[in-house]
């Protein structure tokens, strides 16, 4: 039986996080209890202390080693997010220290960093001594770094989670996708090109199971046409833009915004065949329950401002 909240509370113990942490990364008692720098019989009785603390068992025993339950893998997940929220409150109170004005980490999809960038650059313009880390990367690894505490806020689709109700989230318009190709691709000029032209054409595309993957699948599916075969797989928008750039007849889809900024430096051309179809909403999240540090309040409210300003355009 769970035992109450006071309870837990009045036993738990910080040192105990790593201890858990450390047996769900090595998987034995005995590497875990020398990567926290006690005995293994010490390790065995804290364990015990943990899982009397909770009135349940954590982790199932084998000769093998130990492996967490449902119980045991929740109490993991939470374990990490405490110990990295006391990392972070440790480097952010050094940073103070050092004068600096705080730390905010937030994570995007691609078709989302112009959005970042613009929120970004206003906020550091009243908040000039902070420090920012921005990680690009598909919704899955957002939400992933979002759960470890490792990120204040992200921009993605938490469709895909099975913890839904764990984010609180701020729904964003469907993200408009853009057909592109290298500068010198032979159909920019076709103002009647068609998807089964494109269709013989080489493709460098996102990887399965992600939502701009889902809407080209969908486009050539309607159609009545095959997914192109021997395609590039990549989710990396850099890696994308160098690839045009060596072959100069590959086509592409990317986040419209993407497609206009790379436009404009010459990187790449939109062909002119438009889309129907659109990805799923995004949203700016953050965990449920968890008070944002003012710094990432103030992040949320640029990132705010600045879709609104993009609605109104």
């Amino acid at each position: 039986m769970l035992q109450p909240l006071n309870y837990i509370v009045s036993r738990f113990h910080i040192r105990q996080l790593r201890l858990l942490i450390a047996l769900d990364d090595l998987g034995t008692l005995h590497r875990a209890a020398d990567h926290v720098a006690i005995s293994q019989p010490g390790a065995s009785k804290a364990l015990h202390e943990i899982e009397i603390t909770f009135g349940m068992p954590l982790f199932a025993r084998s000769t093998k080693g130990l492996v967490a339950n449902d119980m045991g893998r929740c109490v993991i997940r939470y374990a990490r997010l405490i110990f990295s929220d006391l990392a972070h409150l440790h480097d952010e109170m050094h940073g103070i220290l050092q004068g600096h004005g705080g730390h905010v980490a937030v994570g995007t999809i691609a078709g989302s960093v112009p959005l970042v960038s613009k929120a970004l650059t206003k906020l550091r313009q009243v908040q000039p001594g902070i420090s920012v880390q921005v990680v690009e990367g598909i919704s899955s690894h957002l939400l992933k770094l979002l759960d470890e505490g490792r990120l204040d806020l992200a921009i993605a689709r938490t469709s895909g989670s099975q913890h839904k109700d764990d984010y609180a989230c701020l729904s964003l318009h469907p993200e408009r996708l853009a057909l592109v190709a290298g500068p010198e691709h032979s159909q920019h000029d076709n103002s009647t090109l068609s998807l089964q032209e494109l269709h013989a054409y080489s493709w460098v595309v996102y990887p399965t199971g992600t939502p701009m993957r889902a809407v080209l699948e969908r486009e050539f599916g309607e159609a009545g046409l095959e997914f192109p075969r021997y395609s590039l797989e990549t989710s990396s928008t850099f890696t994308m833009l160098s690839l045009l750039q060596e072959d100069s007849q590959l086509v592409a889809i990317m986040p419209h915004s993407i497609a206009c900024s790379s436009e404009g430096f010459g990187l790449l051309r939109r062909l002119p065949l438009e889309l129907q179809s659109r990805t799923e909403p995004c949203s700016i999240i953050h965990r449920q329950g968890s008070s944002l540090s003012p710094l990432a309040a103030l992040l949320l409210e640029h990132l705010r401002n600045e879709q609104d300003a993009l609605t109104e355009d």
